[in-house]
Formats: structure tokens, sequence, C-alpha cells
């Protein structure tokens, strides 16, 4: 079989994330019933971080081990890309003795090279362009809230960054609504944007917070101030007066809306506590869905038909 990376969202198709979900209803149901799913034992995955984690490194450990594999995390004092090793000869010298590797780091230029010399798949873990594994896990949590995908109206609220870069290539694989409104300088990558919308993606971009949330039925957001980016964070807490995602920007939703946030949060500046801890707010499910969903992930690249039980296209 030929080995598979998760670079971003464009490397999977609709069909393709439809049998990973497929995967993941299956093997959520089995850890919910207590039921054991060894499906890669004997199997190694590697975690190479260059940026600190929660849910990334535990959700993919835990997973794994439930899965009958086992893990080795990799931090960035231990590797020093780019200076004690380069990218490339350490994908190469991992491939050796590795399944599938995991990268969290700051470069997508640096993921790329690692994916491009390794010789077994490279799941992207978060970058400062992407995060497909999080986006991925938010449309499965979004499929159990709501049903469907299709016809919904997904606005975001904030900083143009890697949630909303995979958001937008989500909504090329799926027929729903996606509005940003982030201020003036934080707008998403224009390139990403232009290929996302001439892909067929229904996205808008605007400045008007109340233009993006009203009639939504998912109100997203994500911190002001990214990692790597904390020298600006009063720049930005200024920048964004106005975006918070609070109560009255609530109220502009659709009734039955859901609040959705990646963590972590910064209560009190994107998010307020009383929204963050709303009937409405469905973050935690997204926290635990990074397992279920990064497990089908490393089942359906490492198994193949196999793992999802459905004709692969």
């Amino acid at each position: 079989m030929k080995k598979r990376d998760l670079l971003t969202l464009s490397d999977v198709s609709r069909t393709e994330i439809d049998q990973i979900f497929s995967v993941a209803r299956r093997l959520k149901r089995d850890q919910k019933r207590g039921v054991s799913h060894l499906l890669l034992s004997g199997s190694t995955l590697a975690l190479l971080f260059e940026k600190p984690s929660l849910r990334t490194r535990v959700s993919f450990e835990t997973g794994m081990a439930q899965l009958g594999g086992h893990a080795v995390f990799l931090g960035p004092d231990e590797v020093q890309l780019g200076v004690r090793e380069s990218p490339s000869d350490c994908a190469r010298s991992l491939s050796r003795w590795v399944d599938v590797i995991v990268v969290r780091t700051f470069s997508q230029g640096v993921l790329e090279e690692i994916a491009g010399s390794a010789s077994v798949p490279v799941i992207n873990g978060l970058t400062d362009l992407h995060h497909p594994c999080q986006v991925l896990a938010d449309c499965f949590t979004l499929l159990e809230h709501k049903g469907k995908l299709d016809g919904l109206k997904i606005a975001f609220v904030g900083d143009g960054n890697n949630m909303v870069h995979s958001w937008m290539q989500a909504a090329v694989k799926f027929p729903f609504s996606f509005v940003v409104a982030c201020p003036k300088g934080y707008e998403p990558d224009a390139e990403i944007t232009r290929s996302a919308k001439e892909s067929g993606g229904r996205i808008q971009i605007t400045r008007r917070v109340e233009e993006a949330v009203r009639g939504a039925d998912v109100l997203y957001t994500d911190v002001w101030t990214s990692m790597g980016q904390e020298s600006e964070a009063e720049i930005r807490r200024k920048a964004f007066k106005g975006y918070q995602l609070d109560e009255a920007l609530v109220a502009m939703a659709d009734r039955h809306a859901v609040v959705m946030h990646c963590l972590p949060a910064h209560r009190g500046e994107e998010i307020t506590h009383e929204v963050l801890e709303s009937p409405r707010s469905i973050v935690f499910d997204q926290a635990e869905n990074r397992l279920h969903v990064q497990k089908a992930i490393l089942v359906w690249m490492l198994k193949g038909t196999k793992g999802s039980r459905s004709k692969k296209t």
C-alpha cells in the first residue's frame, strides 16, 4: 500500500474523510463499551514536536496505546530540528524505526521536508498554516450534534490563523458556508483563501462580526495570540477588541447554534467564561473527539481498507 500523508485537508477526499469518520464512530463506540481494538498492535508512532501541546500529545499517545501500539515523544530539546540535525535526515532515520510520524512544528515547509524524506506516513499535528486533525475532529463533533455538515453556516470570529485555513479547506469538501470575521490586517492567507474559493468553497471574509454570526449554526473562535506570537499579545488585544464571542453575539446566531473553540482558551479575551461554559458549548466534546478521530486516522493510514471496512477511492 502506498504511503499516505496528512499535511493539509487537501490531502484527503470527501470519500476518504467519510471513511475516517466511519472508523472513528466504531472506535469511539468500542472504547465507551470497554471493547478493546488492538488494530495497531506492534506499531510505533513518533511524536516529533517543536511546539508545546496538551491535546495533541495526550490524544495521540493515548490513542496509540488503545490501538495496541506504542508512542515515542521527541521534544525540541531531543531533536533540535535544523540545528543538531536536518529535518530530512531526522525523517529518514525515524522511517527505519517507526511506522508513522506526527509532526507539530512552526513551519509548514519543515513539515513538508519531513514528509518528502520519510518513507512512512506523516501527519500534521499543527503548523502555523494548518491544523487538519483539529478540524477533522471538529467536523466529526458537528456531525454528532447536528447530524450533518451540509448546509450549515459556520462563523469564525477572530484571527485568520491556521484553524481558519483548515476550515476553508474543509469547506471545499463539504457544502457548508464558512464566514470569517476578523480585523483588517489579520485576514487568512490570501493564496489559501483563493485556492479554497476557486475549488468551490463557500467562503466569506468580513470585518463585521454581526454579519458573520447572524443566523449562524456554529460559532467558532480561537486565541487571538498563537504560539510564536507572544510579543504581539498587547497589540493583538487592541486590534481584536470587539471580536470577543460573548452572549450578545451568541444571541444573534440561530437559536440552536453551538459554540466551538479548539482550546486552550483565554477566558475573557476571545470568549467569555459564560459562553464557554454555557449549554451551547461543545468545546470539550471537540477535545474528546481528537482522540477518536486521530485513532481513526492512524488506522486508516496504516491499515487502509482493512481499517475502514469500505472501498477506498
